[in-house]
């Protein structure tokens, strides 16, 4: 196993797919000598978010049961009924990217629990995670005060870094010529190379055997 090797995980907190990767990301947590980076894309946010609208919906929902019949995640509902029956939740991840850029300047070995929350609280509960209110108190409950904190009361830094974050995740993804999220991308030393995440939704502990550069 390849040791010291840096992931960038590059994702979007309203992506479906990314949730659908959460296992085999995890799973990569505990594998020696890796760090994973969490870099939010800002795909769905601002300019690239939109209404929910009927057609969008039904699109969202097939995808869903498509990523779900796959990887084993679960889209429930409460998440039909709450999340994409709502029309007047926009489909945004601009508020869930500040929630978490505001964990990764308190407590950034949390982020990826805070995502996680997230993506549990919108596919599996069916809160709106374009609310503060629900972000706040999502980190609230993991005892994510300062980041919490922070969000309510988003100042000028916090925005600052949500976008220097998605500035750096957008180089990476132009490097790679990567076409959407999630991807990951690997750096030991002077090498960088992409992992291949098409069987790892199937199979998460496949990742690991990527972890040597080509």
């Amino acid at each position: 196993m390849l040791m010291d090797t840096t992931l960038y995980y590059l994702f979007d907190p309203l992506c479906g797919w990314c949730y659908g990767a959460a296992p085999a990301i995890s799973g990569l947590r505990d594998t020696p000598g890796v760090n994973i980076v969490p870099l939010p894309t800002g795909l769905f946010s601002g300019e690239g978010g939109r209404p929910m609208d009927d057609g969008f919906a039904a699109y969202a929902w097939s995808n869903d049961q498509r990523i779900e019949r796959l990887t084993g995640q679960r889209f429930t509902e409460d998440y039909r009924r709450l999340v994409l029956d709502d029309r007047q939740q926009r489909f945004d991840s601009g508020a869930a990217t500040l929630a978490l850029t505001a964990v990764s300047l308190t407590a950034p070995g949390r982020e990826l629990d805070a995502l996680a929350a997230v993506q549990h609280a919108r596919y599996v509960d069916g809160r709106d995670v374009t609310s503060i209110e629900t972000l706040s108190a999502l980190l609230g409950a993991l005892s994510l005060d300062e980041a919490a904190a922070r969000l309510a009361q988003a100042d000028a830094d916090l925005l600052n870094a949500a976008r220097a974050r998605i500035d750096q995740a957008r180089a990476w993804m132009y490097s790679f010529h990567a076409r959407g999220v999630p991807t990951l991308i690997a750096e030991s030393g002077e090498k960088r190379w992409m992992l291949d995440l098409a069987r790892a939704y199937a199979e998460p502990g496949s990742l690991a055997l990527q972890l040597q550069p080509a």
